[in-house]
């Protein structure tokens, strides 16, 4: 791990750009040049990414800020194939999403990828084991290998004791726990978050947090969080600042060592 904090600030004047191949040498698992996405109100057409170049290197957390309307979910929402670019190329782990169709992007981001947002999307009549497997359900698990998985996924955000609990008996940092496991379950790559803290208390926004890093570093996950908290961004590897559509300028930092800090208040 020391070998990897000296490369990040060895490289940190190297550019945004080439950052995920100057990191140890690794080509980057996420890829974007000169990304343009143009949205029809019907009035008007409004160019919201404007030729964005984006670059992350294998095991990396990034946090991409900047004020609302910059670009920032929309960038996310074009990185993980839920929305179409007009032009311009996004490689994930080598694959091209333009050369995928829509089903193939479907069953990439079913396999590869998990979702965190504010709003925690869990089906209140559902206990949280029954939350968690339902991703896997969906891809055709068998019923007990979903279950099994899903009860291993609680336990690695710490809530295995709450596993038959509905998201009404649970407080609002333990849905977001639920929220994480559910995108932890199917065993992705490629972590993308949308303001996972916004509606957390500054407590519980802390320990998320702690949690998110905490599973970057032991099992090698890549996160892109959405966030307007600096607390966040300064935690993460690398902040990433948007401003109408482009990106602003970057600041790259180890976090390391500011986590550990925190997790032991």
């Amino acid at each position: 791990m020391v070998q990897l904090r000296m490369s990040r600030k060895q490289h940190a004047s190297n550019g945004f750009e080439s950052y995920g191949e100057a990191l140890l040498g690794v080509p980057p698992i996420i890829d974007a040049r000169q990304v343009v996405k143009t949205y029809d109100t019907g009035t008007d057409r409004v160019t919201v990414l404007k030729g964005v170049d984006f670059s992350v290197a294998p095991g990396e957390m990034v946090a991409v800020m900047g004020p609302s309307g910059c670009g920032k979910t929309t960038l996310l929402n074009c990185l993980s194939g839920l929305d179409n670019v007009d032009s311009g190329t996004i490689a994930l782990d080598g694959a091209d999403l333009a050369r995928m169709s829509d089903r193939q992007r479907t069953d990439y981001r079913a396999r590869k990828m998990g979702f965190i947002f504010q709003v925690y999307n869990l089906l209140p009549v559902l206990s949280a084991v029954e939350n968690v497997e339902l991703p896997l359900l969906v891809a055709g698990v068998r019923p007990r290998q979903a279950r099994k998985q899903a009860h291993e996924a609680l336990e690695r955000v710490g809530l295995g004791k709450w596993a038959n609990h509905r998201p009404a008996r649970l407080s609002g940092g333990q849905r977001q726990r639920v929220t994480i496991a559910r995108a932890l379950v199917t065993n992705p790559t490629i972590v993308w978050a949308d303001e996972p803290t916004g509606a957390l208390d500054s407590k519980t926004a802390v320990e998320i947090m702690n949690l998110m890093r905490e599973l970057n570093r032991r099992d090698g996950l890549t996160f892109v969080i959405v966030t307007h908290d600096p607390g966040i961004g300064d935690r993460c590897d690398r902040i990433v600042r948007m401003r109408d559509g482009q990106i602003a300028g970057v600041v790259n930092h180890d976090a390391l060592a500011e986590v550990d800090a925190v997790a032991t208040d």
